[in-house]
């Protein structure tokens, strides 16, 4: 068994009612950290709280918070601050699938798509930094891609916000880490959840994933349980010397290390 370290540190999952965020506040929740998740349907959010705490036998509360928004990101941090009294992991999760090409993405969506998954990311870093300092370290782990690394055709607005994560990450990883916070970021490929399933169709799930698994070197999509194990990994104990890496969880899909 490993001891990921994890007892009673706080941590906050964005995006953390559904898929790879589910997964993710479960194990920590069972690995003894108190769990903040959040998203936007509050009924829903609270349900998948209360689920959460049942299945893991830890805690995991939720706060309504839309990440895009600048407001909900304070309400976020302050509502953890003022629950648990300390913060030590923030796993910036929250984020939807967005691709097509130049000509297809409009003003608009371009501007969604950086608030959600761009400037989330810099708002609730910069909120953090106070509290991770306050407990003598922290760390973060900022959802991504591949594509985020190398872009194929088509995969516009995402390649590019989720590039500007990269680099997020990197800097970020850079400055602080002599005050022990390390941030890392996991390059997420085909890997079983709400998002993918959307794309099935009349399909048959099983059918529909054996389909999209041919194309992995791997021969199979991953599960959200495997991006629960790396996230608990890297802001564990035992991942505690690793610092401004992007790990690719995509079965060997990535061109690039």
């Amino acid at each position: 068994m490993i001891d990921y370290g994890l007892t009673d540190k706080v941590a906050i999952v964005t995006g953390g009612s559904d898929g790879l965020g589910r997964a993710t506040a479960k194990l920590l929740a069972a690995e003894g950290a108190k769990v903040v998740i959040c998203g936007r349907r509050e009924d829903y959010l609270k349900n998948a709280a209360q689920t959460l705490s049942q299945e893991s036998g830890g805690t995991v509360v939720a706060v309504r918070a839309d990440v895009s928004d600048g407001a909900d990101c304070e309400n976020l941090i302050n509502a953890t601050i003022e629950q648990f009294g300390r913060l030590d992991i923030l796993i910036n999760n929250a984020g939807t699938s967005a691709a097509a090409s130049l000509e297809a993405v409009s003003d608009e969506s371009w501007q969604a798509d950086f608030d959600l998954k761009v400037m989330a990311a810099v708002r609730l870093c910069r909120m953090a930094l106070p509290h991770f300092r306050a407990v003598g370290g922290g760390s973060i782990i900022n959802a991504a891609i591949g594509g985020g690394k190398a872009p194929g055709p088509n995969q516009l607005p995402t390649s590019l916000t989720r590039a500007a994560g990269l680099n997020l990450t990197k800097s970020l990883a850079n400055a602080y880490a002599a005050e022990n916070v390390r941030v890392n970021a996991i390059c997420i490929g085909r890997i079983k959840s709400a998002q993918l399933e959307a794309r099935a169709g009349n399909k048959p799930l099983d059918e529909f994933y054996a389909d999209m698994g041919k194309i992995v070197p791997m021969g199979r999509v991953g599960e959200a349980d495997d991006y629960a194990h790396l996230a608990a990994f890297l802001c564990s104990k035992v991942g505690s010397y690793i610092t401004g890496t992007a790990v690719n969880l995509d079965g060997g899909m990535c061109a690039t290390l």
